[in-house]
């Protein structure tokens, strides 16, 4: 095609042949498109359903600041300026899913639009001038600026929002994009130019995620974790409150269930029969047990309202039991004890003194009053024998016995994340290869000194440490967007357990995006 003088005719053939190859470099599998399609399902339902959490959580809030007032009503006006920006914001985000999609017309029947003709991205063309932005690009790229620096504004300096308005800045950083090639893109142009119209409605559709997400962690940082229970009746606990606290057997059981709630700006102005704690407002008992048998305890809350003082009483019964003869043992985390890991157990006998009762078993050691650490050794169970002496200088026994298990397998983690991690090339080449234990209650060291990285089509590659090596790297520069990287047959070692390797650690999944 290059080479002497052409023909008018021969040129437009060469023009031609050229389009021709554009178009299949540019042609996307329809499985492909679909999946875009799919994907912006998630997010589009997932993104209804945070509007509607925000808004029970903005009403919570409203109802807790008509409450208590203070720092309450200042976080719930800080909310309403956020969710004005938060919606303006959103709201543009959707005009530009609406360009996106013109043209496309939705399912009368599915409410879908038609994905795997979505194929084309020339809606937006407009955003883009050359290798630059054209006027709606600038107006994209001011919106988002707009939308930051008003974000910064209404959180002000307090501290707690540091953690929003840094993942703000991380999600929404307008900066140039290096490419695969290790050119830098225009922002605009590394995630929408050139590509499906359907996969461009998609990452809108993540950012007005990432929209809602920050809006929401607006929301629980002013309610203070309590979130949408702080102004609903989950915030309520029914209390049983029986007529004594002890009872023989065979007596009946009598008492009230009442509902209850702790609230720290219901303070009574003064208290009998209690200390008030001037801090906090709660009533806290403190006394002697008087002799064996039926005792009562009673006094008085004093409250100012509307200018009058309320008394308002409170009487109860409690029953003092003689000296002990069994032992309470019990294991702070869990009904078992796990080999290769210091379980805290506490060890104690009602009525006797810490100083007087004795513990023994295979791997215990005490370290505190009824605190004791156990460290399994063989075996698939051990026996904790307590002698108590008592006042009278008699002696009270008991035992229990524990099962022994293994630590459980962990999960293999990329950047410290599990199951299916998504990103660039460039992130998981600098990542780290980890293992956590999945919903395990001990705080325990990992360490990966192994794996083998696997590409679809390419051949495995075996992996000395917890980084990937050169060899990695090569057969990763052959992978493309959409191409899982799966990290398995990880090798994990218990930090000071020697070279001791865990039970299979299950693997962890890269998507090249």
């Amino acid at each position: 095609m290059a080479g002497g003088k052409l023909t008018p005719r021969q040129k437009m053939i060469n023009l031609m042949y050229l389009v021709f190859i554009a178009m299949l470099a540019m042609n996307v599998s329809k499985e492909v498109i679909s999946g875009f399609g799919l994907m912006n399902e998630k997010f589009e339902s997932t993104n209804v359903n945070s509007k509607q959490t925000n808004e029970q959580m903005l009403v919570a809030l409203d109802t807790k600041a008509a409450e208590a007032k203070g720092e309450f009503a200042i976080a719930a006006q800080t909310a309403h300026n956020v969710k004005i920006i938060t919606d303006n914001f959103y709201n543009y985000i959707a005009s530009l899913k609406e360009q996106a999609t013109k043209g496309y017309e939705v399912d009368p029947e599915t409410g879908k639009l038609p994905y795997e003709e979505m194929d084309k991205g020339d809606n937006i063309d407009d955003w883009f001038t050359g290798e630059g932005y054209g006027k709606k690009g600038n107006e994209i790229i001011a919106t988002i600026t707009k939308y930051k620096a008003d974000m910064k504004v209404a959180l002000g300096t307090d501290k707690k929002y540091g953690s929003v308005i840094s993942e703000i800045e991380s999600k929404f950083d307008i900066s140039d994009v290096k490419n695969k090639e290790g050119l830098k893109d225009k922002f605009l142009s590394y995630h929408f130019k050139g590509f499906p119209a359907i996969a461009s409605v998609a990452k809108l559709s993540t950012w007005q995620n990432d929209i809602n997400k920050a809006e929401s962690d607006v929301y629980s940082i002013a309610l203070g974790k309590a979130a949408v229970e702080t102004a609903s009746y989950s915030n309520y606990q029914a209390i049983v409150v029986l007529d004594k606290n002890a009872y023989f057997q065979g007596e009946q059981v009598t008492g009230k269930v009442v509902l209850g709630r702790y609230d720290e700006n219901t303070k009574p102005k003064s208290v009998t029969g209690a200390r008030l704690d001037p801090a906090t407002g709660q009533a806290k008992i403190a006394l002697t047990a008087g002799g064996v048998g039926e005792q009562t305890i009673g006094g008085q809350f004093t409250f100012v309202e509307d200018g009058k003082t309320i008394p308002l009483k409170f009487s109860g019964k409690y029953v003092v039991v003689p000296r002990p003869n069994s032992a309470t043992i019990s294991a702070d985390k869990m009904n078992v004890v796990y080999r290769g890991v210091v379980n805290p157990i506490s060890i104690s006998f009602a009525g006797i003194s810490d100083k007087d009762v004795n513990a023994s078993a295979a791997g215990l050691t005490k370290v505190g009053n009824g605190k004791y650490n156990m460290s399994p050794q063989g075996g698939n169970e051990v026996v904790i024998n307590v002698t108590g002496k008592m006042a009278d200088g008699k002696v009270a026994s008991d035992k229990k016995v524990f099962r022994v298990k293994g630590i459980p397998g962990p999960t293999g983690t990329i950047r410290g994340e599990s199951g299916v991690v998504k990103g660039p090339k460039s992130n998981l080449e600098i990542a780290t290869i980890g293992a956590k234990l999945e919903d395990f209650d001990f705080e325990v060291g990992l360490n990966v000194v192994g794996f083998n990285l696997k590409v679809t089509g390419q051949p495995t590659v075996v992996v000395q440490g917890n980084r990937l090596n050169a060899q990695c790297k090569a057969v990763l520069s052959k992978a493309g967007r959409g191409d899982q990287v799966t990290i398995s047959e990880i090798k994990t070692k218990l930090v000071g357990a020697g070279s001791y390797l865990l039970p299979r650690t299950a693997p962890v999944i890269f998507e090249i995006q």
